[in-house]
């Protein structure tokens, strides 16, 4: 497997570097992408709890504002 590749520009040159991402920086991507997927199905969980709710009282998101409004 090749490791990720990190681009890094300069923009007062305008010099262009392409180089291997480091341990350290591929060890963060990891964890990034782990907390990122952390946060999608957190928030999946949340809309289903709530369209949930919803179907039991029988009204939609659109009647609940109303009401709220």
């Amino acid at each position: 497997m090749t490791k990720p590749q990190i681009k890094e520009y300069n923009c007062e040159t305008q010099e262009e570097i392409i180089r291997d991402a480091t341990n350290a920086e591929i060890a963060q991507m990891a964890k990034d992408k782990t907390e990122a997927e952390t946060r999608k199905a957190e928030a999946e969980a949340k809309t289903a709890a709530k369209a949930a709710i919803l179907d039991r009282i029988g009204l939609t998101a659109d009647e609940l504002k109303t009401i709220l409004g």
